[in-house]
């Protein structure tokens, strides 16, 4: 026993047009297709050439395409693994801070001066940089960024800060 009313709720006006297609109202343009405007069909392509990259066509002849997959979200070892290594980075950064701070500019000159105290607070913000650089720049590819930041914590470890001297 439902109304009409009841039933108008579950439907939009339009449903019954002959004229409506599902899905989206835009396909992707294919990498030859001229910048005209030109819109490609995806699913009359036969070849993955047809199709822009990352994109594929599956199945059997005038089988479906297939839309670039959404990227699979990190596990969570890897999550784990990624905040023991930025806080080992953080760790870094500071360590390097009181390190430098340590440090007496032996210059007279203004311009070793300002280049010793560029130099200093560059080796600050390292540790951070290479951070950021490296797991910006390594998107879709683990290996190479679980890589590169293991061997940014080799290579920018604080040796003023560990050596207590304040300097080498």
């Amino acid at each position: 026993m439902t109304s009409s009313r009841d039933d108008d709720a579950l439907g939009w006006a339009g449903d019954d047009d002959p004229t409506l297609v599902s899905g989206s109202t835009t396909t992707p343009q294919a990498k030859d297709a001229p910048s005209t405007g030109t819109i490609v069909n995806p699913a009359a392509a036969t070849t993955d050439a047809d199709l822009p990259e990352g994109w594929a066509v599956t199945g059997a002849p005038g089988g479906y395409v297939d839309a670039p997959a959404a990227p699979a979200p990190m596990s969570s070892p890897a999550l784990v693994g990624l905040g023991i290594l930025g806080g080992v980075y953080l760790l870094y950064t500071i360590g390097w801070f009181i390190g430098v701070g340590r440090l007496d500019n032996p210059f007279t000159d203004p311009l070793a001066q300002f280049m010793f105290s560029l130099g200093t607070w560059l080796a600050i913000a390292a540790p951070a940089v290479w951070f950021a650089s490296s797991f910006w720049l390594t998107r879709g590819k683990p290996r190479s960024r679980w890589t590169w930041l293991i061997l940014g914590v080799v290579l920018l470890a604080p040796l003023p800060f560990i050596a207590g001297t304040g300097g080498l």
